[in-house]
């Protein structure tokens, strides 16, 4: 299938929880979640620290405007993005770390490599 997962919820909730996880991963260095969403995750992470490289204003007004936190933003081109200047995407790492206890859903731990 084509595209984003939906991931069972509304357009609207989906682009929320993803600008908060990947908020929350640029911030804490890494986060636990269910594979499938550590997979969207991805996705978004890897665009905002490559466009992050180019560190000029519109990339800056790019970031802003999807990280939900300032300070977070500044951490982005201020440390994470010069650690990955040399490199050409493959920012993050996915660890499967089993079922969760509750429902069985396969969980992953996602963190910046």
């Amino acid at each position: 299938m084509p595209g984003t997962r939906k991931l069972g919820r509304t357009t609207d909730h989906r682009r929320a929880m993803l600008r908060a996880m990947v908020t929350y991963l640029l911030e804490k260095g890494q986060i636990e979640t269910t594979v499938t969403r550590a997979k969207e995750v991805r996705a978004v992470a890897e665009k905002m620290i490559t466009i992050a490289k180019k560190n000029d204003l519109h990339s800056r007004r790019q970031v802003l405007s999807y990280v939900t936190k300032e300070d977070v933003a500044k951490k982005l081109f201020d440390e994470i993005s010069p650690k990955y200047a040399e490199r050409n995407g493959g920012y993050t790492r996915i660890i499967k770390i089993g079922p969760r206890r509750g429902d069985a859903a396969e969980m992953a731990i996602i963190q910046l490599v």
